[in-house]
């Protein structure tokens, strides 16, 4: 129940926020997948700050936190979450 009350208060928040920049909701759809394009990304700021701060890299700090599986999701050719592009490689070669 803790989890929908969350969501309610954050969907509040989202209609707040457009009633004051004047967007209608549902907005149009460029305009929509930009600010969930920035909400992916804004989640992200923390984990990966985290990293960075404890002295990692930025790329090793991205990779860290799984930045990449958790903005664009499963990608085409990606059979398993914790996988990127070299594992796939090297598990499909045949021995």
């Amino acid at each position: 129940m803790k989890i929908y009350l969350l969501s309610l208060g954050a969907g509040l928040l989202v209609g707040i926020i457009y009633s004051l920049l004047n967007v209608r909701s549902p907005a149009p759809p460029l305009v929509a997948l930009v600010g969930l394009l920035g909400i992916l990304v804004g989640e992200q700021v923390i984990p990966v700050g985290k990293q960075m701060l404890s002295g990692s890299a930025f790329a090793f700090a991205w990779q860290q936190a799984k930045s990449t599986s958790h903005i664009f999701g499963m990608l085409p050719g990606r059979h398993s979450a914790g996988g990127d592009a070299e594992t796939m490689k090297n598990s499909e070669t045949p021995t």
